[in-house]
């Protein structure tokens, strides 16, 4: 017998209690019937930026779900008042939706064109002309959003299909921003004083 063998037959001697409480049907979908080890999921790992940056000081997190990872309003707010190459903000709503606001440094991509122009068979040079940036690389960090974060988490998936891997979504979205904009512009506005009053 060679090591291979051996090594294989003790694994399946020490499942075999384990094996005994699972039925018989989930026993082929389990992870020890297989024999390749599963992937563990890339999408929840965070890289590290190399150079310190607003980029840098922003921390996502995960939900409890199995949804794409979520950025905060928080998190959003210092990236829009210093943009930078390393982070590209995406509004997935379309053109006519974009055309009455959108959060500042965003670059529009409407969920409904972005499966196709993220596959990797898609020409950067159409890519460009279409939506005035460049095709995002397929390890490019992105933050999606769009009205609400529904459509953004699509695009999260999509994304992802396409080889995208830092990809994060904006849930509160356009609502959120709208409603927290209004209300630091009114927290803001109630306690200044102008220079001519003493």
């Amino acid at each position: 017998m060679n090591r291979t063998t051996i090594a294989a037959r003790t694994l399946s001697r020490s499942a075999a209690p384990l094996r005994s409480a699972i039925p018989q049907g989930a026993r082929a979908l389990s992870v020890l019937a297989s024999s390749a080890p599963l992937p563990r999921p890339s999408r929840y790992t965070l890289p590290r930026l190399s150079t310190p940056s607003v980029a840098g000081a922003v921390r996502f997190k995960t939900t409890g779900s199995w949804g794409p990872p979520i950025v905060t309003y928080e998190e959003l707010k210092p990236l829009t008042e210093q943009p930078t190459d390393d982070i590209l903000i995406v509004d997935v709503r379309e053109n006519d939706e974009v055309a009455l606001g959108s959060i500042p440094s965003a670059v529009s991509l409407p969920l409904s064109v972005l499966k196709e122009h993220l596959s990797s068979s898609y020409n950067p040079g159409t890519f460009q002309k279409e939506h005035a940036f460049s095709k995002p690389l397929p390890e490019q960090k992105m933050i999606f959003f769009c009205r609400s974060g529904k459509r953004s988490a699509t695009a999260c998936q999509l994304a992802s299909e396409a080889g995208y891997k830092n990809l994060r979504n904006y849930e509160g979205s356009w609502l959120d921003w709208t409603r927290r904009e209004k209300e630091a512009e009114s927290n803001g506005a109630a306690g200044y004083k102008g220079d001519d009053d003493d």
